[in-house]
C-alpha cells in the first residue's frame, strides 16, 4: 500500500519518541521510503544514530547544520515528501503549528508543506485536555490536519487517562485503510462546492446575513482536493483560507453573486456540493450610505424581495452524468422538509443538519449529519469532526458514482 511513497517522519520530545524507530521500520517494510525531522529536545529520547540506521537516511534536526544538502533543505523536503506523519506530536508541536510559529528545523518545514499531515498526540492528560490545546487541534483539524487520537492508558507520569501515543502499527494501519486507499479516488474529477455564507447589504456598513463560518464547505474543499480533484470553491465572507493547491477560491458576498460563479463552473464540473448557507432573501432597494436614524419615527421598514434559488437552478441544469449534492437546516420536521428539498431540487442525495444536536451547525468545529437519498434510504450519523464529515461526504459521493 505504501510502496513508493515518500515520507517525513516528524518527531518532537516526549518519552513516546522511543516508538518512532518501530514506526519508521513498519513504513520501510511496507515499501516506503522515510527520511526523518526532529526537533532537538526529541534527539533526548532517541538518537541520531538509532533514526539513521532505521531510516537509512540522514536525519534533519538542525536549520542551519553545515552538513544540510541544501540552504533551503525545508522546501527540498517539502517537494520531496507525498506525506508528513509527526510522531510523537507534543503540545508544543501542536501550539506552533496551529500559531504558524517556524523556530527550528520541523516547525520551519510545517509551514512549508502543503500535503497531508498526521498529527500523532502524546502528553499526559491533563495537559491534552486542557483548552488551549484542545483549541489549537480543532484550528489544526478545520485546516485539513488529520490528527490519530491518542489513546487512554497509564502514562509515563504514572497517571491514567488519555494521552499514550497509538501503537504504531495502528498508525500504519489508519493511515493505509482510512487515508492512502482514497487518494486518487477524484483525480481528474471537478467539483464545484459552496461555503459559508452570503450578506445582502441594506446600506453602506449592514447587511442581512447569517451565522456560518464555511468551516463545513471549506473542510469538504480540502478532503476533495486530498483526493486528487480539482476543486472550485464559491466562497462567502469567512475568516478561512484555503491550503491544498488544487483548489482554486472564489470569493463572492451575495446571494446573487454566489449564483453567477455557481452556474457559470457547474456545467464544466463532475459533482457539485452546496454546503453555502445562501440568504433567502435580500432587501429590494440597497442605499450607498448608512441610513441614520430618525428621531421622529421608531421603526424602519425594509421590503424584502427572494434571491434567485441556486440548489433548484442547478437541479435544472444538470445533466444525466453530474451529481448534485445539496445541504438542508432545519430546526423542525427536519426528514420531512429533507426529503421535499432532495425532490424538488433533483439531487443526488441531500446532508441534513438538525440545529436541535448540541455541537452541531452554525459556527461549531464538530456537525452530527444525516444522508438522505433520492430513492429513499437514510443514514443517520453520530457526532464528528467536520473534516470528518467531509470524508464521509465524500466517500458517499465515490459510492454513487461511477468514477
Amino acid at each position: 500500500m505504501l510502496r513508493g511513497k515518500k515520507i517525513i517522519v516528524g518527531i518532537t520530545g516526549g518519552i513516546a519518541a522511543y516508538k518512532t524507530p518501530i514506526l519508521i521500520r513498519l513504513l520501510i517494510k511496507q515499501g516506503a521510503e522515510v527520511k526523518v525531522v526532529a526537533t532537538k529536545n526529541a534527539m533526548e529520547f532517541t538518537t541520531t544514530t538509532t533514526l539513521e540506521t532505521v531510516s537509512k537516511n540522514k536525519v534533519y534536526n538542525d536549520l542551519f547544520a553545515p552538513t544540510n544538502e541544501y540552504n533551503t533543505e525545508h522546501i527540498a523536503l517539502a517537494d520531496w515528501a507525498d506525506f508528513m506523519i509527526i510522531a510523537p506530536a507534543s503540545a508544543n508541536c501542536i501550539g506552533k503549528m496551529a500559531s504558524g510559529i517556524a523556530d527550528d528545523a520541523l516547525s520551519t518545514l510545517v509551514l512549508a508543506f502543503n500535503k497531508p499531515i498526521f498529527l500523532c498526540p502524546a502528553m499526559n492528560t491533563n495537559m491534552f485536555n486542557h483548552f488551549s490545546v484542545q483549541e489549537n487541534m480543532n484550528k489544526l483539524k478545520n485546516n485539513g490536519i488529520i490528527f490519530i487520537e491518542p489513546t487512554s492508558g497509564e502514562l509515563a507520569c504514572g497517571v491514567e487517562g488519555k494521552g499514550r501515543m497509538e501503537e504504531p502499527e495502528n498508525i500504519v494501519t489508519y493511515i493505509t485503510s482510512q487515508h492512502i486507499a482514497s487518494y486518487g479516488d477524484f483525480e481528474n474529477k471537478s467539483i464545484l462546492i459552496t461555503a459559508g455564507p452570503t450578506y445582502e447589504k441594506i446600506d453602506a456598513v449592514r447587511f442581512i446575513g447569517n451565522f456560518s463560518t464555511g468551516k463545513m464547505g471549506y473542510a469538504l474543499a480540502e478532503e476533495f482536493a486530498r483526493r486528487g480533484a480539482k476543486v472550485t470553491l464559491v466562497s462567502g465572507p469567512t475568516q478561512l483560507s484555503v491550503h491544498h493547491p488544487n483548489i482554486t477560491k472564489i470569493s463572492i458576498l451575495s446571494a446573487r453573486e454566489m449564483y453567477e460563479a455557481a452556474t457559470i463552473h457547474f456545467p464544466d464540473s463532475d459533482v457539485a456540493i452546496l454546503s453555502a448557507a445562501v440568504a433567502d432573501f435580500r432587501p429590494e432597494v440597497t442605499h450607498n450610505e448608512k441610513i441614520k436614524k430618525s428621531s421622529d419615527s421608531q421603526t424602519m421598514d425594509i421590503h424584502l424581495v427572494q434571491n434567485p434559488d441556486i440548489l433548484a437552478s442547478l437541479g435544472n441544469m444538470k445533466k444525466d452524468n453530474q451529481l448534485l449534492i445539496g445541504f438542508a437546516l432545519e430546526t423542525n420536521d427536519e426528514v420531512a422538509n429533507a426529503q421535499k428539498k432532495l425532490t424538488k431540487k433533483n439531487l443526488d442525495f441531500i446532508v441534513l443538519n438538525s440545529l436541535q444536536d448540541a455541537g452541531a451547525g452554525f459556527g461549531h468545529d464538530t456537525n452530527k449529519v444525516s444522508f438522505l437519498y433520492k430513492e429513499g434510504k437514510i443514514e443517520h450519523g453520530c457526532l464528528k469532526s467536520k473534516s470528518e464529515v467531509a470524508k464521509d461526504i465524500a466517500d458517499r459521493v465515490k459510492n454513487i458514482s461511477n468514477f
